[in-house]
């Protein structure tokens, strides 16, 4: 018989976030609960041939935050780097008496160095086109493009020799990496991790490619800001964000013994395939890993006191998303808290899973649940307790939710707790 290892309490000891929101976790919570969005027209040079395009981005201030070497990273990998050294320092990891073979990096990245193919094919044919050789280019561009080259940089940058991971998984790729991190500790494999969400994919190559899927949010007349509508009957569809977010997992033990701060104890993973469709969502998929994550945290459904939608303002999404909380929390759906973020910092992709988590923890250590921005008209077929029109304050959550759900049919939800 195997040996039964002893399993561990998992918590989250700090928290990054560079967003189009903010380039702190701060700014970019207290801007989410002021309900302030950061979607605006496309750059020129994808406005040049999608005109109607709109986008959430990071604020070309982060790059003075980079040092010389990093300058050189992929954009994805730079805001990996950044979200991760604020999570590392919020928890206080210069105290950190921990063996540095049993600290892991685990990433989630949906499209890993887009920035870097685009710039390669650009001048690919920018050469072909001007008769001189395309085969010049930058000795470092396979290591700019993988998908691990967050993982990398950051265990690099700080020494971290223990397990180090890299899910792409289109939208649930971090939300996965969390998962991942808490089981990997759960069992005693490392003692502590550090999860990150990066994606950058705002490069007109990109935007043409999720142009032709046609689930790109319209301008909304007269306030373009207020494109993107999660669960209202005026919805278009989503709008592609970038950015990064970063937390900091490490069993109970370890953050107790430094006195961290802990924003949570993660207490419920579940994973499913719905294997059915490439793109459409599949209710029953979703069901599944919802109540496996419920399972295992042994919390009834009424516990649950804020759900974080992966609500993408898609047609399909909205209603399939609806129906699924509906059938996992039946009349509790009426009194359970929901709200969709992406609709004030756009749909972040692989960065998606691990931001709306790092937000439902922020959320439950502050009391306050951000709003669903921009939801004037509740489609019908979307009745649940939406977060509407403002934040609400003074909320006592013990438990919270948040669910990612990816083209592909991969369903990721994750549950935290408050710490006791």
């Amino acid at each position: 018989m195997p040996l039964a290892l002893p399993l561990h309490r998992v918590v989250v000891s700090g928290i990054g976030l560079l967003t189009p929101l903010g380039l702190t976790r701060t700014a970019s919570f207290e801007r989410l609960v002021r309900g302030e969005s950061a979607i605006r027209p496309a750059a020129a040079e994808i406005g040049r041939w999608l005109p109607q395009a709109l986008s959430a981005d990071v604020a070309p201030a982060f790059a003075q935050q980079l040092d010389r070497n990093e300058q050189g990273l992929d954009r994805a990998t730079q805001f990996a780097l950044l979200a991760s050294r604020e999570a590392l320092a919020d928890a206080g990891s210069a105290d950190w008496d921990l063996d540095p073979d049993r600290i892991g990096v685990f990433a989630g990245i949906g499209l890993g160095g887009a920035t870097t193919g685009e710039a390669l094919y650009t001048r690919m044919h920018e050469q072909l086109q001007a008769g001189r050789n395309p085969t010049v280019m930058h000795p470092l561009s396979v290591p700019r493009l993988m998908p691990n080259a967050a993982t990398a940089a950051i265990s690099m940058a700080h020494q971290f020799r223990g397990p180090s991971h890299t899910y792409s998984v289109a939208c649930a790729s971090s939300a996965m990496a969390v998962g991942e991190a808490y089981r990997t500790l759960r069992h005693g494999y490392a003692d502590a991790i550090v999860v990150v969400g990066a994606e950058a994919m705002n490069v007109p190559g990109v935007f043409m490619a999720w142009n032709a899927l046609r689930v790109m949010a319209r301008p909304f007349p007269g306030n373009p800001a207020a494109s993107c509508r999660p669960f209202d009957q005026a919805r278009s569809g989503f709008v592609l964000g970038e950015g990064a977010a970063a937390l900091v997992l490490e069993t109970a033990a370890s953050a107790q013994r430094r006195g961290a701060t802990i924003y949570g104890e993660i207490c419920g993973y579940g994973s499913s395939s719905d294997a059915q469709h490439l793109t459409l969502p599949s209710s029953e998929g979703q069901y599944r890993a919802i109540r496996m994550a419920l399972e295992e945290s042994g919390i009834a459904p009424a516990g649950i006191h804020y759900l974080n939608a992966h609500g993408t303002a898609t047609e399909a999404g909205d209603v399939v998303e609806s129906e699924t909380i509906r059938q996992v929390f039946g009349d509790h759906a009426d009194r359970l808290p929901v709200s969709a973020t992406k609709s004030l910092h756009g749909h972040l992709i692989g960065a998606g899973g691990a931001t709306e988590f790092a937000i439902s923890l922020l959320a439950m250590q502050s009391g306050i649940i951000p709003p669903t921005a921009h939801l004037e008209q509740p489609d019908p077929r979307c009745k649940l307790d939406h977060v509407l029109g403002q934040a609400r304050h003074g909320q006592s959550l013990q438990a919270v939710m948040s669910n990612s759900f990816a083209f592909g049919g991969s369903n990721v939800s994750l549950i935290a707790r408050r710490f006791a």
